[in-house]
């Protein structure tokens, strides 16, 4: 007689006992939660602190507080409706201007600043370095330091052609044209550094010009940072103040900025409830935005920041 093998129970692997990670004390790492929580503090307090003002009856600064004592939508109605009735759609008009300004602005800087991160990443040419220092050395200042030189070239670039001196949208957007534009640059050339010189190369092969090779290969592949650049400018020229207000002088031509500080500022200087609820207004676009967006800001902020 043969033995018999006794027959394997596949359907029964073994399991192999996994011993479960310690959960963090939080005794150890109990200052850890205090630097997260009065940084959340810090950062909601003031937007919770709008919020409350734009819902509060008493538009004073003396009557505002975090927790509104009576809540009205009149906050609201009152920027439509203003006052002064040769102005009751301005906040519009402010409204727009701030979107349509920072949109344009914000496309312009992010192809200028492509082609210049494109030249810098895959061309090499005299004086590269010495540019690419000269656009970091730049920012280093602040734009508002430029603020008399600007304000006199619109004045006299005016006088030949109106529509692009003073008191005019085209012209603010020229002058923000310049104002990130080294560290968009930088930040750009970056990612394009990741994206390997073999896709380039294969598509010269296939006999694609440089040109091609930009729209066609690179800006695709480029696509996160482009996205993260074109919404950090253009949240920081829809909160640009002090360029703008030296460069728009009419009311039917300011920005958000500059036009909702009229609601605090002379006549209106006790009209926190409107200036607050057209802030408020203004920020829920750009939240939604940011949320739909969010997506590019880890793969565009962090791969350029190794070579790789």
């Amino acid at each position: 007689m043969t033995s018999v093998d006794q027959p394997i129970d596949l359907a029964q692997p073994k399991v192999a006992q996994r011993r479960r990670l310690p959960r963090p004390s939080l005794r150890g790492n109990w200052w850890r939660h205090l630097v997260a929580i009065a940084a959340v503090a810090v950062a909601l307090g003031p937007l919770a602190y709008v919020v409350s003002a734009a819902f509060n009856a008493d538009s004073s600064l003396s009557g505002a507080s975090l927790i509104p004592r009576s809540v009205t939508l009149q906050n609201f109605r009152d920027i439509f409706h203003d006052p002064d009735p040769e102005h009751d759609t301005r906040y519009l008009a402010w409204y727009a201007n701030s979107y349509v300004i920072a949109a344009v602005a914000a496309m312009l800087n992010v192809f200028l600043g492509a082609l210049a991160a494109y030249a810098f990443s895959r061309f090499r040419f005299r004086g590269r370095r010495f540019g690419m220092l000269a656009l970091l050395l730049i920012q280093m200042f602040p734009a508002f330091l430029a603020l008399v030189a600007i304000y006199i070239l619109l004045l006299r670039t005016g006088a030949v052609f109106s529509t692009l001196g003073l008191n005019s949208r085209p012209a603010l957007i020229l002058v923000f044209l310049g104002g990130a534009l080294g560290v968009n640059a930088w930040l750009m050339k970056g990612f394009f550094d990741t994206i390997p010189a073999e896709l380039d190369e294969s598509a010269r092969v296939d006999g694609a010009t440089p040109a091609q090779i930009f729209w066609g290969v690179i800006l695709p592949l480029a696509a996160p940072v482009l996205a993260v650049v074109g919404i950090i400018t253009f949240v920081f020229l829809l909160n640009e103040f002090i360029i703008t207000s030296a460069v728009l002088q009419t009311a039917d031509k300011f920005t958000l900025p500059v036009g909702l500080r009229t609601f605090i500022n002379g006549q209106y200087a006790k009209l926190w409830g409107p200036f607050a609820a057209g802030a408020v207004l203004a920020a829920v676009p750009v939240a939604i935005l940011v949320m739909a967006f969010q997506r590019f800001f880890v793969g565009g902020l962090t791969a350029g920041a190794v070579k790789g």
